[in-house]
């Protein structure tokens, strides 16, 4: 499968398992159906929306593809109906979150390399298409960002699967393999901070030298 076949692919699986997760973040909030949608909607489209804007694609791949709209409020019908089936929603928030930045990433990192853009653009695309759609879902949700939760690999695992992909594309792996492995790393780091509790050193404050 080539490049130009698997980003889109990627686009659709993000856009839905990322809508999932703003309608639960709806669900939390006892919204109405239009609020699932607004929030289903909002949280699926958010990372590649930026993207695609940051790279100047026009138009944006929703207004190309306006079927993932559909598919967004598809996503928040079910849940919907559904959600109260969960004992613990904001678990699998966390997971479903955690599965769309696995491919999330590689969808961002793919199409900046297609568009010809630098490796270093590549993997901010990357770090980019993976945080900004849960980063608006919480913060218009009144949640506190995943990007923000201290003791946790987010950032630093959209970066290492990102950097992963690029450094492996630059190596002459062919590009839908890389991808995929980026998508792994991802999912590694992110379900090891989760589990394990991988995370990095955080900075502490000193008192200031005299």
């Amino acid at each position: 499968m080539s490049v130009g076949a698997l980003v889109p692919l990627l686009d659709y699986a993000s856009v839905l398992v990322f809508a999932l997760t703003g309608a639960l973040v709806a669900s939390r909030a006892q919204l109405d159906l239009v609020g699932f949608i607004f929030f289903a909607t909002l949280t699926g489209i958010g990372g590649g929306t930026v993207r695609d804007l940051v790279l100047g694609r026009d138009p944006v791949f929703w207004v190309q593809r306006p079927e993932l709209i559909l598919l967004t409020a598809g996503a928040a019908v079910v849940v919907f109906f559904t959600a109260h089936l969960f004992e613990s929603r904001y678990n699998l928030i966390v997971w479903l979150d955690a599965f769309a930045l696995a491919v999330a990433v590689p969808a961002g990192v793919g199409l900046a390399l297609e568009t010809g853009a630098h490796p270093v653009v590549a993997v901010a695309m990357g770090v980019v298409t993976g945080t900004f759609g849960g980063l608006i879902r919480d913060v218009v949700g009144n949640e506190l960002p995943m990007v923000l939760k201290q003791k946790e690999l987010y950032v630093t695992a959209t970066f290492g699967g990102a950097l992963v992909g690029v450094a492996l594309i630059g190596v002459g792996m062919p590009r839908p393999m890389a991808l995929i492995l980026c998508g792994l790393v991802v999912i590694a780091l992110r379900a090891g901070s989760l589990l394990l509790g991988w995370s990095l050193p955080t900075y502490k404050a000193r008192p200031p030298r005299r």
